[in-house]
């Protein structure tokens, strides 16, 4: 079963909310990225195996993630952690990690 990706329409004045279909293609600039980011990763590979490829996936995109996150929401973590579904603990680990803290 694949999810179909909705656009959120939002009007002010009367708060309504209408979700709408949108082709899959056009709403996954971040996925495409990091799906040709890959392939270019593993032709370069010239025959060699690959290292702990989930982790380097992972701290590539958790940096800029948490980064503009914590710019979002003016440094505040608690609003932070629950923009991110994470427990503010949880938050001021990766950032220490990502030297953002």
């Amino acid at each position: 079963m694949s999810s179909v990706p909705l656009e959120v329409s939002r009007v002010q004045a009367d708060k309504t909310v209408t979700l709408t279909s949108v082709p899959a293609s056009s709403t996954q600039p971040l996925r495409s990225c990091v799906k040709s980011m890959l392939e270019n990763y593993f032709n370069d590979l010239d025959g060699h195996e690959p290292g702990d490829l989930y982790e380097m996936v992972v701290r590539e995109v958790e940096h800029p993630l948490l980064e503009t996150v914590m710019v979002h929401t003016r440094g505040n973590q608690s609003k932070a952690a629950k923009m991110l579904g994470i427990n503010r603990g949880t938050l001021r680990k990766k950032l220490k990690i990502h030297n953002l803290d």
